[in-house]
């Protein structure tokens, strides 16, 4: 470790410990090349300083990395295995045959107390499953993590989870989604009291199904201190009328995708209108600083970075196909997440969430409304 790291200058006291994130250097697409400049992204967006970097998996292909991007080895530890998990590895099979793994292992630090947080663009499925095997969840009735996607929108970005963890959610992983959720933006966003609500097909009282009415109740009524704007609609999540937009991991993802899909529709469409006629380009280059503005803003690898909230550690996932500057972004993400209060706020309030419980009179029948209008 470097004297940079460890002593200031003139100081006869030690800085404190650099925070040290852990990386699948092997999960994802692309494996070394992405990770290895995920990291030479990092430090050249924020950097760096305080930071060091532990990276799993074969330690000649990512020193020929951090050799071809010059990433220094002062920020950088390898340990090396030459056992990764496939892409198309069942969950299961992963968990049989996974250790020793680069994802194995990367998570394994966390557990140790050796690292901070990890993050990986593998086998989603496969980094549920062993992360929740190996550092299992923070509280007691937590049954999985919740994804959660940071969605840009007119106001800056919204929180939004579950996006594909848990296809259907009672009332209490609601709740439970809310409280990660609030945590998490605070963390990563910088927003005091970040403002909560659930999706819903309608903003009143009556609409929606029993289970998203008795978790706006709870979250009314509970005392549990979040500030809880209630019911909203589809078309809020990208208005940014709240900060954190709680659902199941089955409306989420469809959600986001469909989202995704939208951004390429109209991003192609626009630039098919610019590049059409010779007026057209003209007019393009005029419009460039702007043009080039919307595209950061609506980037892809602006927001990749979704942690898998609830667990007893922090683990970042990154999109498997993300490029280097999309990890770079998951590592901000994970190391805002490690300096942060985050794991302590979130386990504050879930010890909270069950006597909330008990205290609350039962749910009162209601009108179930039909209409999604």
């Amino acid at each position: 470790m470097s004297a940079a790291l460890t002593r200031a200058p003139g100081a006869n006291e030690p800085l404190p410990a650099p925070t040290l994130i852990s990386l699948d250097a092997m999960g994802g697409d692309h494996g070394p090349p992405v990770v290895v400049g995920g990291i030479r992204d990092y430090i050249r967006r924020h950097g760096g300083e305080g930071v060091r970097f532990l990276l799993h998996g074969d330690e000649a292909a990512i020193r020929a990395e951090m050799t071809r991007l010059n990433v220094s080895a002062d920020v950088c530890d390898v340990r090396h295995t030459d056992k990764k998990i496939a892409s198309d590895e069942k969950p299961a099979q992963a968990m049989r045959r996974g250790k020793g793994s680069s994802l194995w292992n990367a998570i394994e630090a966390v557990k140790a107390g050796e690292a901070g947080a990890v993050v990986s663009a593998g086998n989603t499925g496969a980094l549920m499953a062993i992360s929740k095997l190996i550092l299992r969840m923070a509280a007691p009735g937590l049954e999985r993590p919740a994804i959660v996607a940071s969605w840009p929108t007119l106001r800056g970005v919204t929180a939004v989870l579950d996006v594909g963890a848990n296809i259907e959610s009672d009332a209490e992983q609601l709740i439970e989604f809310a409280i990660m959720g609030e945590a998490f933006h605070r963390a990563v966003h910088g927003v005091d009291r970040p403002t909560v609500g659930i999706l819903n097909v309608g903003s009143e009282d009556i609409k929606g199904h029993e289970e998203v009415r008795e978790a706006s109740r709870i979250l009314r009524e509970g005392g549990l201190g979040l500030n809880y704007h209630g019911f909203v609609e589809g078309d809020d999540i990208a208005k940014g009328t709240v900060d954190v937009v709680v659902t199941d991991g089955f409306t989420g993802n469809i959600a986001l995708k469909t989202a995704e899909g939208v951004a390429r529709f109209i991003s192609t469409l626009l630039k098919e209108a610019l590049t059409s006629t010779l007026q057209a380009k003209l007019g393009a280059v005029i419009a460039m600083p702007a043009l080039k503005a919307m595209a950061q803003k609506i980037d892809p690898s602006a927001i990749n970075g979704g942690p898998l909230l609830g667990l007893n550690g922090i683990v970042v996932k990154s999109h498997g196909g993300a490029d280097a500057k999309g990890f770079g972004n998951a590592i901000r993400i994970a190391v805002d997440l490690a300096r942060s209060d985050y794991m302590q706020t979130v386990g504050a309030n879930l010890g909270r969430l069950g006597t909330v419980l008990e205290s609350l009179p039962p749910v009162s029948a209601s009108p179930r409304e039909e209409t999604v209008s």
